[in-house]
């Protein structure tokens, strides 16, 4: 089943103790669709400027991502420069250059128009919202990424917007923001009033959690020696887990615990190096191999 993604698609400068690089491809449409393209096909949404090149565009090539739906404008690209502390468990904002992202409207084409999941990534409620009215009938599953600037500036928009989510995707700072719950499990009882049906909490190097209504379900960060670039891990992991739903076709309790297994291997796999460059080259017996570590490393006998 086809999968459509609205958000970013950026240029991005990064230094962690790992290196640097002053202009690499980024952005959560571009992370989310190369990882969500290794299980379904995926409808792209996004903007670009002038600055953005036949190269740059190869990122999409190849793979089962349709680009009509990305945008070209005068000006230049979403441009983001960052540099991470010595674990890589902080970072600091450096450079942040809306570019032609600040006056993005996003406009399905029609042949989008019936994907039957969505995935929102980090826009505006009120863009995200206004996608959701683009989109026929009822998806079978619409999940939404924010982040704190929008939970602290636009909560009556956010919440409006999350009336229609069935999945939500943010991390721990962001899910006790939204809830003023410090436990997860009362945040997620919070949240679930909201609109979403599924709570996923992305917690970095100490994994993710999903709870919905029958239980909560973890699983571990996958251990490396050197993660070099966590950018874009967040929707590497929401491209693996959309886009592994979307190409089971199933949504029960198995379905949903194998697709967080699956998000956190392309979040494993984004981190290797800089910007999409791992996910470039990464082969899909790579992806089924690191799941089967994964189940060696969660299973054990009572």
């Amino acid at each position: 089943m086809s999968l459509l993604v609205v958000g970013s698609v950026a240029f991005d400068a990064i230094e962690s103790p790992y290196g640097k690089v002053d202009r690499i491809i980024g952005g959560a449409a571009t992370y989310f669709a190369v990882a969500a393209s290794f299980f379904t096909h995926v409808n792209l949404v996004g903007i670009v400027g002038d600055d953005f090149s036949a190269t740059d565009a190869t990122i999409f090539k190849n793979r089962k991502i349709d680009t009509a739906g990305l945008e070209r404008a005068n000006g230049k690209c979403f441009f983001w420069s960052g540099k991470y502390s010595q674990h890589l468990n902080e970072r600091e904002t450096l450079i942040t250059e809306l570019n032609v992202f600040a006056d993005f409207k996003p406009k399905l084409p029609e042949k989008f128009r019936n994907s039957k999941h969505v995935f929102l990534a980090n826009i505006a409620p009120d863009l995200q919202c206004d996608v959701l009215r683009q989109v026929k009938g009822n998806p079978k599953h619409v999940a939404l990424d924010t982040m704190n600037y929008w939970i602290e500036r636009t909560p009556a928009e956010l919440r409006e917007t999350l009336k229609h989510v069935d999945i939500l995707m943010i991390n721990d700072a962001e899910t006790r923001q939204l809830s003023n719950e410090h436990n997860l499990l009362l945040a997620a009882r919070h949240i679930f009033k909201l609109g979403p049906s599924t709570l996923i909490v992305k917690r970095g190097e100490y994994g993710a959690m999903m709870v919905d209504k029958r239980g909560v379900f973890c699983v571990p960060a996958f251990p490396l020696e050197e993660p070099h670039d966590p950018t874009g891990a967040g929707d590497s992991f929401a491209g693996g887990f959309m886009g592994y739903l979307a190409g089971c076709g199933s949504s029960n309790d198995a379905a949903l615990r194998r697709a967080m297994v699956y998000g956190s291997v392309l979040g494993s796999y984004a981190v290797e190096e800089f910007g999409p460059e791992r996910l470039r080259k990464l082969k899909r017996s790579e992806i089924e191999s690191r799941a089967r570590h994964f189940l060696k490393l969660t299973q054990f006998r009572l």
